[in-house]
């Protein structure tokens, strides 16, 4: 993580905007670089002042937060996106994820908590509260795929078989990101440090072909059956 997160604030409210800034900037690791009231605008100010985070609302007038998301993610230096909303459904949430963000935080969230959660975004990790991760694991299992959901036994085999190509160890760590644990608490779980909590990450995620936590936290769950 860098000594300052550079954040950009996103919100077509201007209090809000105001809000986030306030709290964001009460801590000597953040600073606010910039603001933009719509998706079109975040763009161009992201590759204007290159921050280390964004921090979006969902819906916008003008090009919304999920379009800029996955903009922004298709670009050649993606850029971490956060999204903040007052919107707390499964299905938001799952459009958030697949738009390409790596957090989901609601705006009555606490401010210290808001702060934690920039913090722990630019140190690599996604931002999903273990309610929440259990929620969508619930909605994908429910749901399924377009093509209809399959059975119980037909995803139980197929996350036993991903999961197998995982180590004992990184098993481990997997099953703790399926608790919705962050690196420092896998760290102090697990009894190794931080920094090899993210290479047994990054290596999980390659192995399961997977391109978030949530996702390997969905295999987890259903390899239990």
């Amino acid at each position: 993580m860098a000594d300052v997160i550079r954040v950009l604030i996103v919100d077509d409210d201007p209090l809000v905007r105001v809000g986030l800034s306030l709290v964001l900037s009460a801590s000597d690791d953040i600073e606010v670089v910039g603001e933009a009231s719509d998706g079109a605008q975040a763009i161009e100010a992201t590759g204007r002042l290159k921050p280390d985070l964004v921090l979006m609302d969902i819906r916008m007038s003008g090009m919304d937060g999920l379009s800029a998301a996955e903009a922004l993610q298709a670009s050649e230096s993606p850029t971490a996106v956060v999204v903040i909303t007052t919107f707390d459904t499964d299905e938001h949430i799952l459009r958030a994820l697949r738009a390409g963000a790596v957090g989901f935080l609601l705006k009555d969230t606490p401010p210290l908590e808001i702060i934690e959660s920039v913090r722990r975004v630019a140190a690599g990790e996604s931002m999903l509260s273990p309610p929440v991760i259990a929620r969508l694991i619930d909605h994908v299992v429910r749901t399924g795929t377009d093509a209809g959901p399959p059975s119980a036994d037909d995803r139980a085999s197929r996350a036993r078989t991903a999961l197998a190509r995982l180590t004992d160890r990184e098993r481990e760590v997997a099953d703790a990101i399926g608790e919705g644990r962050s690196n420092a608490e896998i760290s102090a779980t697990l009894y190794m440090s931080v920094t090899t909590v993210k290479a047994y990450v990054s290596r999980i995620l390659a192995k399961l072909r997977c391109t978030n936590r949530v996702q390997v936290a969905i295999l987890v769950y259903e390899a239990k059956g």
